[in-house]
């Protein structure tokens, strides 16, 4: 009777996985290959090669290189493993010459629990009220946070929709991560809201429709911008949106020029000159708001105030998406009229000025926990090296914005990561890639693993604790 093939154990992340030969770990990153556990991806290795002329590095299935490896390479997390347990020094602990100092990187692939994604969608559209969760494939992911400046934003993950709720919640809460970080498209429902396809670097696309651009700014940014095109061509706008509508005739930027009061009364909170608050209730409509018909934020004409039969009313959306020429009748009745040809091009330049709308994703983490003693034998040294700014900490060599406070908490735009650096456990919990830079005589300082430490030639010619393949990736943005 033949022996089935040995298991053996993986020991790269908390789930210990027992691998078959030939098979794969839960988390397809590591596989069992003739009794010993190899890491699946290549290992990244980022350079200026591509700039310079130099050829690129294949990927190769057995050996880490062919030949050229350029003097500014650097290697990254992304395909090195992790330092898991972490008590042992990271899989790679490299000694590099830049730009004339002894430097050392120290690289790992870090698994987070406590890991999440900001997402900014530029639209105008309401996607849900504050605070709404926000769910993928029925499960809670997140929820709805405060709306910027043309945008609306989700806050997706973290440690609760990870590991806090059901099964199913964690999982699709770290599918849904995993797939926004390595930029691949989401679909999330809002409850009482949107539903909405978020994919990094593209358009958002709201309830089945595609975004085109973003806002030029709110109605009185845009009655500051363009004032001066319109005088003359009109006797009053109204730029409509769902945060600040703008009145061109009460607004500072008309009293400059000399814009003549109109009369006009809207429906709204009024702020100070020219600017209202609240003219309606968050929608699909003009500026973001509920409205099909702009008529119904206003009010009577005052003819006490400037009102008079003729007066011509342009009325227009932050985008210049949606717009109306009117001109009041004799009983003061805005009857509407095609829009002049002369105020064409002023509606022109306010969809000229608007941005492409994009979803953003950025991933956050917290570096401060115990991966920290793969780095240095005295973790705390290391977080108080990156907070000072004497370790810069990149993610797949993209630079990270590092909060102030405890801990080291990060985020990094994950367009700036070659494609596919995000992996997964199945605890679960996302896989990113860190690396730690910084002087060789501060490293040892902080208790760095001296005895771990190797040439940048050496671990390119005998690989690391999982064998694997080398890939070069140009610097600067994915591939």
């Amino acid at each position: 009777m033949t022996a089935a093939p040995e298991k053996i154990r993986c020991d790269a992340c908390p789930v210990m996985c027992y691998i078959a030969p030939g098979q794969t770990g839960a988390c397809d990153r590591y596989a069992n290959d003739a009794g010993r556990i190899v890491r699946t991806d290549p290992v990244a290795l980022l350079t200026h090669a591509l700039d310079q002329g130099h050829r690129i590095i294949p990927f190769a299935a057995a050996t880490w290189t062919d030949g050229l490896v350029p003097d500014d390479t650097t290697v990254t997390g992304i395909g090195s493993g992790t330092t898991y347990p972490d008590y042992k020094p990271a899989p790679f602990i490299v000694s590099q010459q830049i730009d004339g100092a002894d430097m050392v990187t120290v690289v790992t692939e870090a698994i987070f629990s406590y890991c999440g994604v900001k997402v900014k969608i530029d639209t105008d559209r309401h996607l849900g009220p504050e605070g709404a969760t926000v769910r993928h494939m029925g499960e809670p992911v997140g929820h709805v946070t405060t709306a910027e400046y043309g945008s609306q934003m989700l806050s997706l993950g973290g440690v609760h929709h990870l590991t806090g709720g059901g099964k199913a919640e964690g999982r699709l809460t770290c599918s849904a991560l995993l797939a926004l970080c390595n930029g691949e498209a989401v679909e999330l429902s809002i409850d009482h809201g949107s539903t909405v396809t978020v994919q990094a670097g593209h358009p958002p696309i709201v309830d089945g429709t595609p975004e085109r651009r973003m806002r030029v700014g709110c109605g009185s940014a845009t009655i500051g911008m363009f004032a001066s095109q319109w005088q003359g061509l009109v006797d009053e706008v109204v730029v409509v949106d769902d945060h600040i509508t703008g009145v061109v005739s009460e607004h500072q930027a008309g009293k400059v020029i000399g814009w003549e009061p109109t009369g006009i009364r809207i429906k709204g909170h009024r702020s100070t000159p020219g600017r209202y608050f609240r003219v309606s209730e968050p929608g699909l409509g003009w500026g973001g708001t509920k409205l099909t018909d702009p008529l119904e934020i206003l009010g009577d004409w005052n003819p006490k105030k400037g009102a008079r039969p003729g007066l011509r009313l342009l009325m227009v959306s932050t985008t210049g998406e949606d717009y109306v020429f009117y001109v009041l009748d004799d009983n003061l009745k805005p009857q509407r009229h095609p829009l002049p040809p002369d105020l064409l091009p002023t509606v022109a330049l306010i969809d000229e000025n608007c941005e492409p709308s994009l979803c953003t994703v950025l991933f956050m983490g917290g570096a401060g926990g115990s991966l920290r003693a793969g780095v240095t034998k005295n973790p705390v040294r290391l977080t108080r090296s990156v907070q000072s700014g004497e370790t810069r900490l990149t993610s797949g060599g993209a630079d990270c914005y590092i909060w102030p406070g405890g801990g080291i908490t990060f985020m990094v735009d994950v367009t700036r990561l070659p494609r596919g650096a995000f992996g997964y456990v199945p605890t679960p919990a996302l896989v990113a890639p860190l690396e730690f830079t910084l002087p060789r005589d501060a490293y040892l300082r902080l208790g760095g693993h001296d005895d771990a430490i190797r040439s940048l030639p050496d671990i390119i010619d005998r690989g690391g604790e999982y064998p694997t393949a080398a890939k070069l990736h140009p610097r600067g943005g994915p591939t």
